[in-house]
């Protein structure tokens, strides 16, 4: 099993980012391979994503949401995959949000790297975890 955590300031009030992340099928439109999520019903979610260059087809249940603070999904079928994400204020105009993924790579190629490079941008950060309009409210700062 693979554990990803990543944290990113951004420049925007907690519910303006929790909001983002609760509009589940805009993530193609920001998050590198994957390719739609289409929400089933009020607790359950479609993935298909492009995965070291194959496309999978997952259904996740949110196991938890709480408004401006996190939502929790696991997988409900093939590999393991669960996460969280957490809305944290700083100020009034600032909020930290935090990714934390599980997942349980499936064959050699996921194995060797091709399922983590999903989990960051090009230049090994979260950005890309991000909505555009709060990508360019504040740049990603460098990861530690």
């Amino acid at each position: 099993m693979s554990k990803i955590m990543e944290a990113v300031d951004v420049r925007v009030p907690v519910r303006t980012a929790y909001d983002q992340w609760t509009q589940f099928e805009t993530f193609p439109t920001f998050m590198d391979g994957v390719k739609s999520v289409r929400q089933l019903d009020d607790s359950t979610l479609e993935w298909v994503a492009d995965v070291a260059g194959r496309e999978k087809r997952r259904e996740a249940k949110i196991t938890e949401q709480e408004p401006d603070q996190r939502i929790a999904w696991t997988s409900t079928e093939g590999a393991h995959n669960a996460g969280m994400v957490t809305f944290h204020p700083i100020d009034d105009g600032t909020s930290r949000v935090t990714l934390q993924l599980d997942v349980d790579p499936e064959g050699p190629v996921e194995n060797a790297g091709g399922l983590h490079q999903g989990a960051r941008d090009r230049d090994g950060r979260l950005a890309r975890r991000r909505p555009p309009a709060l990508a360019l409210k504040l740049p990603c700062p460098p990861p530690r």
